[in-house]
């Protein structure tokens, strides 16, 4: 504990290490461009005359609400009034639907503001008792700079997104592990019974458009669809 505090602040110099900065800001970028892309990204969406291969027509199906044809595991998103593939939900945060071409920035999304939260809490807890313009000697300084009201909201909106997100993240994993999307659990979909059981390697790595790990994180590359059979290497 006293190495990753030394590591954040120099309690000696009274600030905020080097280190611990551009950490933070390195976090806060990924966040704002997972958010973005996030928001902008075509989760999905399908063209008004798809053209279905041929190998593929029994895995597509008419949507009984835009009387179009659709691959399997798409939805009718009524907000924005149009299938997409493989849809999770409507997020009302990011203002997008949260489709097969999005869920992976989607995901990236939770994972960074949870990170980023956690971090702004671990700030906050150093700078009300390690950093110089909090000790007692300065105490009328400190009140008197509003310094004390800011971390405590800080902290309050830290807490709350932290609690938030986590829940949100963690039905996010467990759906990308059981290869289930939100809705199929609402519909309490009994198509995914019959489906064969994937490893979790090769649920997000379908997710992600990747079998590279490290490349999961970053969300400044172009995502690819990855098809893979059922039987997927257990080394992925």
């Amino acid at each position: 504990m006293g190495l990753r505090i030394h590591f954040v602040v120099d309690p000696q110099e009274g600030h905020l290490s080097a280190v611990a900065i551009l950490c933070y800001y390195v976090l806060a970028l990924f966040c704002i461009v997972s958010l973005l892309r996030a928001s902008v990204a075509d989760p999905g969406r399908l063209p008004e005359n798809p053209k279905i291969p041929i190998t593929e027509r029994d895995f597509w199906e008419l949507c009984n609400k835009c009387n179009m044809m659709r691959p399997k595991r798409s939805h009718h998103c009524s907000r924005c009034g149009h299938c997409v593939r493989r849809m999770d939900h409507h997020c009302p945060w990011i203002n997008n639907c949260v489709g097969e071409d999005n869920h992976w920035l989607f995901l990236q999304l939770c994972f960074y503001t949870q990170l980023l939260s956690s971090y702004t809490l671990l700030l906050d807890f150093c700078h009300c008792y390690y950093l110089e313009p909090l000790k007692k000697i300065n105490w009328e300084l400190f009140v008197f700079r509003h310094e004390l009201a800011l971390i405590r909201i800080s902290t309050f909106m830290g807490l709350i997104m932290l609690v938030g997100i986590s829940g949100l993240f963690y039905t996010q994993l467990i759906g990308v592990f059981n290869d289930t999307t939100s809705i199929e659990k609402l519909a309490n979909c009994c198509e995914e019974i019959s489906r064969p059981r994937k490893p979790w390697q090769q649920t997000f790595s379908e997710v992600f458009g990747t079998r590279w790990k490290i490349l999961w994180f970053i969300p400044f590359r172009q995502r690819r669809p990855l098809r893979v059979s059922y039987h997927f290497a257990n080394h992925v």
